[in-house]
């Protein structure tokens, strides 16, 4: 493309160690029907949303397009809690180009933006031709204007190109529509065995990709910054292994197969190293592997159990949950130094951190009320702040543009995915499907 009923899952820090983690996941999820496509169910969004109408496209070609991307920029707006889409059944008028757009006509329906476009196909070549502008009804003029080409099969990515585009000049947020998310499903077979498998999808569930298939369970999946491999954990072998992926060609490196457990794999920022946990040498502690070489740097040496260890933006520390002072706490580690700070005080429960991308703080599971709930830990006023209220909530994890962190819940007893803004205004569900889903996890800016 180009531009002009389960048990109670434990979440947080027991859950990376691998072998409670198996027991865990042992309590998941039924049947094995294909999650094609999620529709998303916002449950909160802003008081008061932008409105804005995302005006059906023009097309020029034979049939019908393969995909609708008025629609679809339109769902991604909405899905944001910022934007309240008009329905195109109560819009005056459907232009295709500014020039038609009647000001008048979106003013009186209280429209702020307007965003009108035209799909052009190239014939034998099938190549498609993403025509939009954006027009402001108050100023009465076009903000926004840009062409876009690319294949029929990628008319989805042009139209989440559009979304981020939109977002970004409305917001001054670069968009994270176009991004990936990775997730664990687990189904039923026979016989109280399960069928576990690793998912790729789009950030609005679409396009799931099945990546990798075991009868045994998979875990804490990773993202290389690059978004060209993954890392993850698979029991396949009879014990937690530490697995490489490359997305394109799908070849695999098995990375460590140590004795005891390989778990929570998480890659540095500049992809030249994984951080993971390892008990080879007795208690569970933090190392970090160099990818080129695989010399492994040990650098937590406790009594205690170390595990979830995240990646400062810098590279130049990490985070990691530890009970070494009688209760999981948060504590960061220096790379140079090996100095250990702890950060999270308040509560008895803190786990699964994750460094927000400008380095503001800490999004983490925080026991509150003997809830688990998704948190945000600010390092400036050093303010614990809960962001849900649902309970057994999980594995959080934050898109590229730290507005969004999605992370695994239960409803009505089964494992499904949820989104929470940075802030706590915004939240939107995956619906419920015939599997359990966990393990979230979600990817980097595309290139």
């Amino acid at each position: 493309m180009t531009t002009d009923s389960t048990a109670e899952l434990k979440p947080a820090w027991l859950h990376s160690l691998c072998m409670l983690a198996l027991l865990s996941l042992l309590a998941l999820g039924f049947a094995s029907k294909s999650l094609a496509q999620i529709t998303i169910e916002i449950t909160e969004g802003v008081d008061d949303p932008t409105s804005i109408a995302v005006v059906p496209f023009g097309w020029s070609g034979s049939g019908v397009p393969s995909e609708d991307i008025a629609k679809i920029v339109g769902a991604d707006l909405r899905r944001s809690g910022l934007f309240s889409p008009v329905p195109p059944s109560e819009m005056l008028g459907q232009p295709h180009q500014s020039s038609d757009v009647h000001y008048r006509d979106w003013r009186a329906i209280n429209v702020e933006y307007v965003v009108v476009g035209t799909i052009r196909t190239g014939g034998v070549s099938k190549s498609v031709e993403v025509q939009y502008e954006v027009m402001d009804v108050l100023k009465q003029q076009r903000i926004m204007y840009e062409k876009l080409s690319g294949s029929s099969a990628q008319m989805r990515d042009m139209a989440h190109a559009i979304s981020d585009k939109i977002y970004e000049k409305l917001t001054g947020i670069p968009g994270a529509f176009s991004t990936k998310i990775l997730y664990v499903s687990a189904a039923n077979r026979e016989n109280r065995r399960y069928n576990y498998r690793l998912y790729k999808a789009d950030a609005d569930g679409a396009r799931e990709q099945l990546i990798v298939e075991s009868e045994e369970p998979l875990l804490s999946p990773s993202w290389s910054p690059d978004g060209s491999e993954l890392a993850y954990v698979s029991f396949e072998s009879g014990r937690p292994a530490i697995y490489r992926q490359n997305l394109a060609t799908g070849a695999r490196e098995k990375l460590t197969n140590f004795k005891g457990l390989n778990s929570a794999p998480a890659w540095s920022p500049d992809g030249t190293q994984l951080a993971m946990v390892l008990s080879k040498d007795g208690n569970p502690d933090i190392y970090v592997m160099d990818l080129a070489s695989k010399n492994l740097r040990r650098l937590t040496r406790s009594s205690a159990i170390d595990t979830e260890p995240s990646w400062y933006p810098d590279g130049k520390s990490l985070v990691f949950t530890s009970d070494r002072g009688r209760a999981p706490q948060i504590y960061k580690v220096s790379l140079a130094t090996g100095a250990i700070q702890r950060l999270t005080f308040e509560g008895s429960y803190n786990a699964r951190a994750s460094v927000l991308p400008d380095n503001s703080g800490l999004v983490l599971v925080h026991r509150q009320d003997g809830q688990f709930h998704i948190a945000e830990y600010n390092f400036a006023s050093e303010r614990m702040r809960a962001l849900t209220k649902t309970s057994l909530d999980e594995s959080p994890s934050v898109a590229p543009n730290g507005r969004m962190i999605i992370y695994a819940t239960h409803q009505r007893g089964r494992g499904i995915l949820a989104a929470v803004s940075t802030d706590g205004n915004v939240k939107y569900n995956f619906p419920r499907t015939t599997r359990d889903l966990r393990e979230p996890a979600w990817g980097p800016w595309p290139k």
